[in-house]
Formats: structure tokens, C-alpha cells, sequence
């Protein structure tokens, strides 16, 4: 891949006094789950020096050819915890976050971490961060508290975030509704994530959200969390619920179709899916231009990552946009 940036835009990090901060924290009861698993991961070798790292994670980087990473803190960020608490350990991550990136320009961007349960400090915190501290966009854990984005009291963070042209990271969290993926530990990465990112995703497009502010950018991992793949079905589903009257689930009356939304509103990212028979289908329902290359550092391993995208079966346009071209639009990298 001869003369081509490799920029991987879900990698995540945490710094020590994040941890020692949150970690004794109280949380939202329906938190727990996640908490808990997280503060276990977040305290346990390797994972816990891989998140803290950096110089270690520059040598990851350096051995496999990858040239940047944009850095986000280690989910689900300050989401689970009361908004006094919440709000000045946004700000502080951050603060920490455009320093690194300061301190290393050409290899670490940076997504701010923002708190939606106080949605004004959230709008502040976006205007901070694409302003003064120079970052590239925010994320977002999926719901807060059970709550998601297309909830008239988050407008703030959605004004801001197009006002300010933040690119919103939409990342996966344990499910709101928790019962039915506990029996099974189907709750994590291996199907609750990928359904909450996606559930979430759904309600913004189908919420007419994004005719609200049709200029939002929100990024989704691991190929687009398996709407691409159902695209042409919730076309086909959102058309017959407003032809057949009464016969259908009722569905909001949209500007455009779910399927034109989600190409114009959203980007997605390979984090954690090396599968070129996935890719090849996503390549074909939203192109190119609209998909970014991802690692999901340090949950899934760096080398093996940038082997998949110099190996896959792409032409130089196609391997040029997915390692560097659109991450470069849409983060401003």
C-alpha cells in the first residue's frame, strides 16, 4: 500500500486519573453490568496498560505500518455517571486528550468524550472541542440511562454537534433493556453491542431526527452494525407501512427513505470485522466514500487489523478511501 496514510478511527484509551476518578464513583443502577465489566477490564493486564500506553501503542503502530489513530476514551466514558460528576471529568479527559494530540500531531487525533444526561454541558463541551482543544469529533456510548439521541432533550448536543460540524461516533454499549441477552452473555460484543449501536442508529433515521438536522455526521463501527446489510428490507418495510394504511406499523412521515439516510448521514468503520465478504457487500450498498478503516485498539489486535486492509480485494481507489481519503473528510485529519 505503497504511499498511502493508514488512519484507524476507533481506538480507545483511558488515563490514570480517569481511573482512579471513576472507578470511585457511584453509577446509574442500570449501569451495573457494564460498569462492573468495565472497571474489571480497566483493571486488568494486558488490557489495562494497553489502554494507558501510548509509547507501547506507537511501537503497535510503527510494526504494522498504521500511521494514526484517533484516540476516544474507553467506553462507556462518563455516560453512567450523575451529571456533576460527569461534567468535569468530560472536560479534564479532554483536556488530557489535545494534549496528547498536541504533543503528537501526526499520529493521535482525538474524539471528545461529552455528557449527554446534561446536554447544554454537552453542546458547551462539543464547542470546546472542535474549538480551542483542536480535536476531530465526539462519541457517543449509545443511550444514557436508557435515553437515546432522538429524544427532544438532547437537542442541544445535536445543535451543537451540526453547528459545529462534530462528527458524532456512535459507539456500542450493553443494551438499555438488559433481560433478554443476560442468559446467555449476549449482552457484549458478541450481539447485545452491535444491536443497541444499531438500535440507536434506527432511531435517529426513523424518528425524522436527521430532518431535524440534516447536516449530522454519525459514524458507525463494525461495518454499520448490520444496517447495510438490512437496508433494502427496511426500504422495503418503511414503503409498505405508508402505502397500506392501518395495516402496518405506524411510521413517521420521512423527507427521504431510511436507505437515503443512512447514505447521506452516515459513515461506517471496519473496527473488529476483518471479513472481506462483509466488506465486498458494504463496498456495493453505501461505497467506498463512505466506509473507514478501524481497529478497535486494543480490543482487537493491531497487526492483524492492518493486515486485513492491505490484503483485501480492493482497487487503489477503493484502498485509498477506506485507509485514509474519508477518515480525512469526515474528521478534518
Amino acid at each position: 500500500m505503497t504511499d498511502q496514510r493508514v488512519i484507524a478511527v476507533e481506538e480507545h484509551f483511558t488515563t490514570p486519573g480517569f481511573l482512579q476518578r471513576a472507578h470511585a464513583l457511584d453509577f446509574c443502577p442500570g449501569d451495573r453490568t457494564e460498569v462492573e465489566l468495565t472497571r474489571a477490564v480497566e483493571s486488568t493486564e494486558p488490557t489495562r496498560s494497553q489502554l494507558l500506553d501510548l509509547d507501547a501503542r506507537l511501537a503497535a503502530m510503527d510494526a504494522s505500518g498504521q500511521d494514526m489513530a484517533l484516540l476516544s476514551l474507553n467506553p462507556p466514558g462518563v455516560q453512567p455517571y450523575r451529571p456533576a460528576d460527569a461534567v468535569k471529568l468530560a472536560r479534564d479527559v479532554n483536556d488530557e486528550l489535545a494534549r496528547i494530540v498536541r504533543d503528537h500531531p501526526n499520529r493521535f487525533g482525538g474524539l471528545a468524550t461529552v455528557t449527554p444526561q446534561a446536554p447544554d454541558e454537552a453542546a458547551k463541551e462539543i464547542g470546546r472541542a472542535m474549538g480551542p482543544l483542536g480535536l476531530h469529533g465526539i462519541m457517543i456510548n449509545s443511550h444514557t440511562d436508557g435515553h437515546y439521541l432522538d429524544e427532544p432533550r438532547f437537542a442541544p448536543l445535536l445543535e451543537a454537534a451540526e453547528a459545529h460540524r462534530a462528527p458524532i461516533y456512535l459507539h456500542p454499549r450493553v443494551p438499555s433493556v438488559l433481560d433478554p441477552y443476560a442468559p446467555y452473555g449476549l449482552s457484549g460484543a458478541i450481539w447485545g453491542y452491535g444491536a443497541e449501536a444499531g438500535l440507536h442508529a434506527m432511531r435517529l433515521i426513523m424518528s425524522g431526527t436527521l430532518d431535524r438536522y440534516p447536516n449530522l455526521r454519525i459514524v458507525l463501527g463494525h461495518l454499520g452494525e448490520g444496517i447495510p446489510y438490512y437496508l433494502r428490507r427496511i426500504d422495503n418495510r418503511y414503503a409498505f407501512a405508508r402505502r397500506i394504511s392501518g395495516a402496518a406499523t405506524p411510521m413517521a412521515q420521512l423527507t427521504l427513505t431510511p436507505g437515503e439516510y443512512f447514505r447521506r448521514n452516515f459513515t461506517i468503520t471496519t473496527s473488529g470485522i476483518d471479513d472481506p465478504n462483509a466488506l465486498e457487500y458494504a463496498l456495493r450498498t453505501i461505497g467506498d466514500d463512505n466506509i473507514m478503516f478501524a481497529i478497535d485498539a486494543p480490543y482487537e489486535e493491531t497487526g492483524q487489523a492492518v493486515r486485513f486492509l492491505t490484503s483485501a480485494p480492493l482497487s487503489d481507489v477503493q484502498r485509498a478511501n477506506i485507509s485514509h481519503r474519508t477518515a480525512e473528510r469526515v474528521f478534518g485529519v
